[in-house]
């Protein structure tokens, strides 16, 4: 009879343990839900602070948007003061053209987005577009507000 006792507690614990060893069928998807809200709040945060931080005015133009690059844009803003601004550095006039020079030896795209403040003359815009084309930039997009009107929409007064 102790051996019968015996056997019967061994396939007891055995089961016992067998039932620990087995795989869980289900995946628990909480802690992958938790680290996915906080990585939405963290872009959701961080995302306006991406933009180039110079206060301008664009002029609203009917054009459309240019295709996006894999790198970040080189942009150059002009501000209603006439102050020139290199991404997020103001910089002298005459240091335009070798600083950008300088950035541009290290890109692989040369294209620079040019933005300028709408109340600035059109003249000082075309100043700074012919000495970067004279810096040899020959690929420059003027930056503007999008839902401005079509030559269509114009109506004479």
């Amino acid at each position: 009879m102790g051996a019968a006792t015996n056997l019967k507690n061994f396939k007891q614990s055995r089961r016992r343990h067998s039932r620990r060893s087995t795989p869980m069928s289900e995946i628990n998807v909480t802690p992958f839900v938790d680290v996915m809200l906080v990585l939405l709040i963290i872009f959701m945060v961080a995302a306006p602070m991406l933009t180039v931080g110079v206060d301008v005015e664009l002029p609203k133009s009917a054009a459309n948007a240019l295709e996006s690059e894999n790198e970040e844009p080189l942009t150059i803003t002009i501000t209603k003061e006439g102050k020139i601004v290199l991404q997020t550095s103001t910089i002298p006039r005459e240091e335009l053209v070798t600083r950008l020079q300088g950035v541009a030896a290290e890109r692989s795209s040369n294209r620079i987005f040019l933005r300028a403040d709408g109340t600035i003359p059109y003249e000082i815009v075309m100043q700074i577009m012919g000495a970067l084309n004279a810096g040899g930039f020959q690929d420059i997009g003027l930056v503007t507000d999008i839902g401005g009107p079509a030559l269509n929409d114009v109506s004479n007064e």
